[in-house]
Formats: C-alpha cells, sequence, structure tokens
C-alpha cells in the first residue's frame, strides 16, 4: 500500500511538472527573446456575479497558466492519423513505449532519506533496489525502441531516417552518459542510489559537503552534455528536426504526437534528477542530520522529524529544478549540431574523455587507498 502511495504521489509530481514544462519552456524564451510569452489561453467569465471569480483568475491568464490546460485539449481533440501504408498496431505502440519507459525509470530515484510514520521506516523511494542505477539505465536504453518504430511503422522515408538518428545518437551517448557516472560509483562503491546519496552527507575538512560535483568534476560535465544528449532537444534536436520534414514522429498527430512531445520533457525531468542525485547529494541539506543541523562551528539546530524529511523533499525538488532551468536556457541558446559534429563529438570529444576520466579517477583511488 505505501509503495503504490510513493508510485502514485511520484507519477503525479512528474506528469505535471512535465506539464508545467510546457509553459515553462514558452516563459523562459519568451524572457530571453525579449518578448510577452504565452498569455492567450485565458478564461474569462461572462456573467456579472462572476466579477471575483475573474478577478482571481486574471493573474493566472496574465501569466498564461492555461496554456497547458490548451495543449491538452488541442491534442485530445484533434484527428488521430496513421499513414495508409503503414503498421497501425506498430505505430500506435511506439508513443506508449516511448512514454512508458521514460515514467518507470523514477521508481529507483530517492527523493528523501526516511519518514517514520505510526512507528514505521518508509524510505522515500518507489523501489528501494539495490541496484538502481543499473535499473535506470536499462529502462532508458529500452526509450530507443519507441523511436525507431515510430519511424519505421509509419512507413516515411523521412521518418525512418528521423528514427535511424534517433538510434544512433541515443546509443552513442547512452554509452557515453553510462561511462560518465562510473568515476561515482568506485568512489562510493554502490549502483545503489540511496547509498550514494548518503555517501555525500560527509564533510570534507570538517565543513564542504562532499557532493559528487567536487569528486567528479570533469565528469559532471561530461554526464551533462551526454545528458542532454539522451533528451533529444537542442543543440541535439536531430532526430526530431523541428524546422525540418525530417523527424521521428513526422507522421504523428493529436494525443500519440503530444506524448512524444511529453517524452522528451520527462526525459529531461529524469537527467535533472540523475545529475541532482549523483553530483549534487539529492535530497542532502548541507550540514542537516536525522535529529537537525549540525554546523561546523559546534552549534546544533534540533528540528522536528516531519521538517527534516520536509526540507529535504524542497533540497531534491529544488535541485532538479534548478538543472530543468540550466537546460532550458543552454535549449534556447546553443544552434543545432549538424549530423557529423553530432556523432564526432560523442565518439571522438565526450567518450576519449570519459574514459580518461575514468582511468584517472581508478589511479587517484588506488594510491589514495
Amino acid at each position: 500500500m505505501i509503495t503504490l502511495i510513493l508510485a502514485g504521489l511520484v507519477l503525479f509530481m512528474v506528469i505535471n511538472f512535465a506539464a508545467l514544462h510546457t509553459w515553462i519552456e514558452r516563459k523562459q524564451s519568451a524572457l530571453m527573446q525579449d518578448r510577452i510569452g504565452a498569455n492567450r489561453a485565458f478564461i474569462i467569465l461572462p456573467w456579472k456575479w462572476a466579477a471575483p471569480i475573474n478577478w482571481l483568475l486574471r493573474p493566472i491568464n496574465e501569466l498564461g497558466l492555461f496554456h497547458p490546460i490548451a495543449d491538452a485539449i488541442k491534442m485530445f481533440t484533434k484527428e488521430d492519423y496513421i499513414p495508409p501504408f503503414g503498421d497501425k498496431f506498430l505505430h500506435t505502440l511506439a508513443p506508449f513505449l516511448s512514454l512508458t519507459f521514460a515514467l518507470v525509470g523514477f521508481a529507483a530515484i530517492p527523493f528523501g532519506d526516511i519518514l517514520i510514520w505510526n512507528g514505521q521506516e518508509i524510505t522515500l523511494q518507489v523501489a528501494p533496489i539495490n541496484v538502481g542505477l543499473l535499473y535506470i539505465f536499462a529502462v532508458m536504453s529500452m526509450g530507443v525502441y519507441g523511436v525507431v518504430l515510430a519511424g519505421f511503422s509509419s512507413n516515411n522515408n523521412y521518418a525512418f531516417l528521423g528514427g535511424m538518428r534517433a538510434s544512433s545518437q541515443m546509443l552513442a551517448y547512452e554509452i557515453t552518459l553510462g561511462t560518465t557516472i562510473l568515476g561515482i560509483v568506485m568512489i562510493y562503491q554502490s549502483v545503489d542510489l540511496q547509498t550514494i546519496v548518503r555517501g555525500q552527507g560527509y564533510l570534507l575538512f570538517g565543513w564542504i559537503p562532499l557532493w559528487g560535483v567536487l569528486l567528479q568534476p570533469l565528469g559532471f560535465l561530461l554526464f551533462l552534455a551526454a545528458g542532454l544528449a539522451e533528451t533529444k532537444r537542442i543543440p541535439y534536436d536531430i532526430p526530431e528536426g523541428e524546422s525540418e520534414i525530417v523527424g521521428y514522429f513526422t507522421e504523428y498527430s493529436g494525443m500519440k504526437f503530444g506524448m512524444f512531445y511529453f517524452t522528451d520533457f520527462i526525459e529531461t525531468i529524469m537527467i535533472a534528477a540523475l545529475a541532482a542525485t549523483l553530483f549534487f547529494g539529492g535530497w542532502q541539506v548541507p550540514y542537516l542530520l536525522r535529529d537537525g543541523f549540525h554546523f561546523p562551528w559546534g552549534a546544533v539546530l534540533a528540528l522536528p522529524h516531519l521538517a527534516i524529511v520536509a526540507l529535504q523533499i524542497f533540497s531534491f525538488t529544488f535541485k532538479v529544478i534548478s538543472f530543468c532551468w540550466l537546460f532550458m536556457t543552454i535549449r534556447w541558446t546553443l544552434p543545432r549540431f549538424r549530423y557529423d559534429q553530432l556523432m564526432d563529438l560523442g565518439w571522438k570529444g565526450i567518450f576519449p574523455l570519459s574514459l580518461a576520466n575514468l582511468f584517472v579517477t581508478a589511479l587517484l583511488l588506488l594510491f589514495v587507498k
């Protein structure tokens, strides 16, 4: 029962944040380009007695917060078009595969330490498995089947080309992505994400939180570069080619297109959650232990258990949102790579650097021990 509640809570938060992401993308791009941005989807009640309600709705209307709802209505009501010579079953299956594998990875992400409720210890993680990192990479790698099937089942040369681009890009950068985190695994001696987060609670020199980014600065930068490629968003959006006719969902419309569109945002949140978990302490708050704050100068501030849990969840959420903001900034700053540049960067740039980082990490651990 507890697992179902945690799963429902995580699913609710991820889906709603992904929906809000569509609004954030519009607004942040507008701010960066000196525009107003989304503000046309608004609700005004025509009756006189509804004036107080309209007054309350005014800031929501002006901010454009109804745009995600308008997007959902538009996608649910548009025609579900399947190419006449396409494979109808695979064409329908592809977006479900992409969205499902993007969502199930969050089961292994710890968003807090332990909640004590009615004398029972509840680990704030949907699936507290000891190979959580391997599980996440396994389900993330399965997402390639969705984009390949989308391009193949459409019976469209441009969609097929987009699917091939996506498969080669995802396979190339998944290898690099896995290599970049091996240094973290070697340092914390575990592939259990909860163990890795707890290992980042120690203090270096008695006052610096021992987060992964301090121990693996190059690995962190390479992880971000490879992780952005996994999300298939600018500057790595060659498989989609939104300004071109080439894209694996060229022949998709309605909510099937919406599922692919949604998957990109969910994958962005996943990479942000992994970056926060592996390199920035996850739910850790500097100097916060299970009974309260223990500052380096000796002061102690005791806190109620529920307040500590709330601070941990807030810390994790804040770090994820910060990374999503960073990814969105990159998305509206850099132009798209050419395909040859993309593959050269992956195989000739990031991958060799990740291997060198792994080799240096191994040598340092050998001599330190």
